[in-house]
Parts: C-alpha cells; structure tokens; sequence
C-alpha cells in the first residue's frame, strides 16, 4: 500500500537519536521575516503618501521611524522576554541534590 498523507506516527530510526529542535535559531528567523514583511510594506505605503504629496510637515517625517522599526523591536524585546521567563523553569542541576 502506498504512502499518502500524514504520518500516523514520527518517522525515527531505531537506536538513533531524535536530532534537536533549534528553537531559538528558528524563531529569530521567523522574527527577521516578519519584521522584513512589515518594514517592505509600510515603506510601499509611505512611499505612495510621500508621492501623494501628504507629508507635510517635519513631525509627519519624525513618524516614520518610529512605525516602521517600532514594532519590530517590541516583538524581538517580547520574545527575549519571553525566553528568559521560560528559562526560569529550567531546573538546576545543582539545586537537585539540596
């Protein structure tokens, strides 16, 4: 019978081990992605607004920093927040004994 679909159970070799999951390295790469997504599209519509003529004066250009990288750095201070609270479960391997 042929092999379709999901599998029902995780495709191991015996006496292997599993081969482990770089969780930070991952989601940095989700965080560079997302963040490059956000940055490319708000630059297409400031540069639509900029031609439009709707800047007009010095605070509708002191904006534009703030929206395109504000974001960004606080879903990156998130998740280094995120990771440091996670870490704080880890138990400590010479706490055990005491």
């Amino acid at each position: 019978m042929s092999f379709h679909g999901m599998p029902r159970r995780p495709l191991e070799v015996p006496g292997q081990p599993k081969s482990p999951i770089n969780w930070r390295r991952g989601l940095f790469r989700i965080w560079l992605l997302i963040s490059a997504a956000w940055i490319m599209s708000w630059v297409i519509y400031l540069l639509m607004e900029g031609i439009q003529g709707d800047f007009r004066t010095a605070g509708d250009y002191l904006v534009v920093p703030v929206l395109l990288f504000g974001p960004p750095v606080a879903l990156w201070l998130t998740g280094v927040a995120a990771g440091w609270a996670f870490r704080g479960f880890v138990v400590d391997e010479g706490a055990q004994g005491k």
